[in-house]
């Protein structure tokens, strides 16, 4: 006898509709960025890897691809630490001050770039404590967008993790720090490491709140291509978007290797 399947046909086709816009711009950038044409058009003209090459010798993109991976590097390594935490305050305090915080921490998700990146430029500006159009700024703003994503998986690990474990091993000898490493971490893993991509990821392709905090020489890769979009319409940047592309994938793919993506959002 045949199963039935308990998810409503209408509710398929929306699910496949869904999948279909949001596969189509990243095959129309691949293509576009394999195009054999001297302009960004689609559908191509034929299909090179000239673009492909001019991508690996730009002036312009690959030190912005650099620059985008070591920032993201940078502010996943203080987003993850912090997060993390943020996260064993939030889930373990019994402070009054603990929901105002939680709500603080996912204030920057909430928010516009737009309006965030603005913020910290006016108040970099208004301190003068010379964070504004610097790398420690551009990095400070980073990590305020991605950290909520931390907290969220790390509290998602936290939350059904019987903390009577971790005071078993303290009466057994075990130093706080001690119990925390050999106990509590080893079961918070997936969510630290799921966060960890996350923020990766965001970081990456973070645009909105890097315009504000940017300069001429200090241009991550979105803003390179916004930038070579707006003056020269060649396929250097959609070769760009290809690699960021790739880059996105393979951190997803890990994610979903790492941790089960439907276990943590059933917890939330």
């Amino acid at each position: 006898m045949n199963e039935v399947n308990p998810i409503p046909m209408a509710f398929r086709l929306i699910a496949g509709l869904a999948l279909v816009v949001l596969l189509v711009p990243v095959l129309i950038v691949v293509s576009a960025g394999l195009n054999a044409g001297e302009y960004l058009t689609f559908p191509p003209d034929g299909f090179s890897l000239r673009w492909i090459r001019d991508f690996f010798v730009s002036p312009t993109f690959l030190p912005a691809f650099k620059l985008s991976f070591g920032l993201a590097l940078a502010t996943t390594l203080v987003s993850t630490v912090l997060g993390t935490l943020a996260a064993l305050f939030l889930t373990r305090s019994r402070s009054r001050l603990r929901e105002v915080l939680r709500g603080l921490f996912i204030l920057p998700v909430v928010l516009p770039g737009v309006v965030l990146g603005l913020a910290l430029y006016v108040f970099y500006i208004w301190t003068d404590i010379g964070l504004a159009r610097s790398l420690l700024g551009l990095l400070i703003g980073h990590v305020l967008v991605t950290m909520p994503f931390v907290i969220a998986t790390v509290t998602a690990s936290l939350v059904d993790f019987d903390l009577s474990i971790e005071e078993a091993a303290r009466a057994l000898g075990a130093s706080p720090v001690q119990a925390f490493m050999k106990v509590t971490l080893p079961n918070i893993t997936p969510g630290i490491s799921a966060g960890t991509i996350f923020a990766f990821i965001v970081s990456f392709g973070q645009f909105e709140l890097t315009l504000f905090l940017s300069t001429s020489d200090l241009q991550t890769l979105p803003i390179a291509m916004y930038t070579s979009l707006r003056y020269a319409f060649e396929p250097t940047a959609a070769a760009a978007g290809i690699f960021a592309i790739f880059l996105v994938t393979i951190s997803t793919l890990l994610t979903s290797r790492l941790m089960n993506l439907k276990k943590l959002l059933r917890r939330q």
